[in-house]
């Protein structure tokens, strides 16, 4: 019957990266439909008292001033337009003089596209295609690099700190206390679970305090400067709120520039972390994937491949064993200088694990931990027993190819 099992699991083999992909679209569906249930039941009885009142102020005002409702809402619907023109009935600045062109511009590039100006001309509906195509292919390729430097810092900074714990509690060998370049240790790279939480820190920071700056000059109460700067630095970008709209501010040029800096941080940050997020993601389908299999065969079956030694549920490092079944580690099978490459060995780094699991499931040294420590000073993954160098963008393209070459505790397939 095992037998049976495991090859109706087999027949129904399907690529990982395949079954990561049809799961992630069922879970996105499952999430808009539970999105649009909770929004529904929110926002709904809202909008029937407002649509409620608005036809009472209508018909008031047709008795009132004698003006049928046809007529009424025919010019309601001219002032739409106008509107979307940019002409209000309170004083704003315009829109597109220089100053408030160079705005558009910027939520043009940055994806925000808050709404509050668009172009009415052909001309310009026209030069907005090409223009957006290539500012934004440009502003992406910098918050890509962005991404990757900011990384490196975390890296080199939480290097520093754990070589200074490690130093201090005298626990580190002086052998090797000053000479971290022999090749027979990997590299080390940041958990990207201490990655998530700077980040998701520095973008509560950021927002805190510009929510903080927004609710004086603004006069917005501050849960709505909050929500201002989330919609704005996700680039969601609604335009029920947009700062920076008023004719005159006090102090107008410092407050433009500082509104312009903590959109900037904010859109960096708050990229930074999504892409974060997406890995710890991943990580999940990866070992949904992996129960689904296992729980259709009652085995641990190899339905969906997982020898490449991708993401995994952490404390369950598992490797291939014979007839493909799965089974956990030999401890004495490791070695300092195994391959970085598919089926050369088992890995040190890059697998959905803590560091804390990582040094208990290969019981490696504080030694080790040192020498992988003093790589990430260099700001690039290196390959295990190898000195070539590898950008940012090595193993895939884009921001998920950063994340998983400079985090820990990624999958290596894509």
């Amino acid at each position: 019957m095992p037998g049976q099992r495991l090859q109706g699991c087999r027949s129904l083999h399907i690529n990982e990266d395949n079954g990561r992909f049809l799961l992630l679209a069922v879970l996105i569906i499952l999430y808009l439909l539970c999105g649009a249930a909770v929004f529904s039941a929110i926002e709904r009885p809202s909008e029937v008292q407002a649509h409620d009142r608005w036809n009472r102020t209508l018909f008031n005002f047709s008795e009132t001033f004698n003006i049928s409702l046809e007529d009424l809402n025919s010019f309601l619907r001219e002032y739409e337009t106008a509107i979307a023109a940019g002409i209000r009935a309170d004083a704003l600045r315009p829109r597109w003089d220089f100053t408030g062109a160079f705005y558009f511009v910027g939520t043009v590039v940055s994806t925000i596209g808050f709404g509050m100006s668009t172009p009415v001309t052909v001309a310009g509906k026209v030069f907005l295609i090409f223009y957006g195509l290539l500012g934004c292919a440009a502003t992406i390729l910098f918050f890509n690099l962005f991404l990757e430097r900011i990384i490196t810092l975390l890296a080199v900074v939480m290097k520093a700190v754990r070589e200074r714990r490690i130093r201090n509690s005298g626990l580190l060998p002086p052998g090797i206390r000053h000479d971290f370049s022999a090749c027979s240790f990997p590299g080390w790279k940041p958990s990207v679970y201490h990655v998530m939480l700077i980040l998701g820190l520095s973008a509560i920071i950021i927002s805190c305090c510009a929510s903080a700056m927004y609710t004086p000059v603004e006069g917005w109460a501050y849960l709505d400067s909050l929500y201002f700067c989330f919609v704005t630095f996700s680039t969601i970008g609604f335009g029920d709120l947009v700062s920076s709209q008023r004719a005159d501010y006090e102090y107008q040029p410092l407050y433009r520039l500082a509104n312009c800096l903590f959109i900037l941080m904010g859109v960096c940050c708050i990229y930074s972390l999504f892409n974060v997020i997406s890995i710890v993601i991943k990580q999940v389908l990866n070992w949904m994937l992996q129960n689904l299999c296992c729980q259709r065969c009652n085995i641990r079956s190899n339905s969906f491949p997982l020898g490449r030694r991708n993401a995994i549920r952490p404390g369950s490092r598992i490797r291939k064993g014979r007839f493909g079944i799965r089974r956990p580690p030999d401890s004495g099978d490791s070695g300092p200088c195994d391959s970085d490459t598919e089926g050369g060995g088992r890995r040190l780094s890059g697998e959905m694990i803590s560091m804390k699991d990582l040094t208990a499931s290969n019981k490696v040294s504080l030694a080790l931990m040192q020498k992988q420590l003093s790589e990430s000073a260099n700001g690039y993954p290196r390959t295990v027993c190898g000195g070539s160098r590898h950008n940012g963008f090595s193993g895939g393209v884009g921001a998920l190819g950063i994340m998983n070459n400079r985090l820990a505790e990624t999958s290596n397939s894509r």
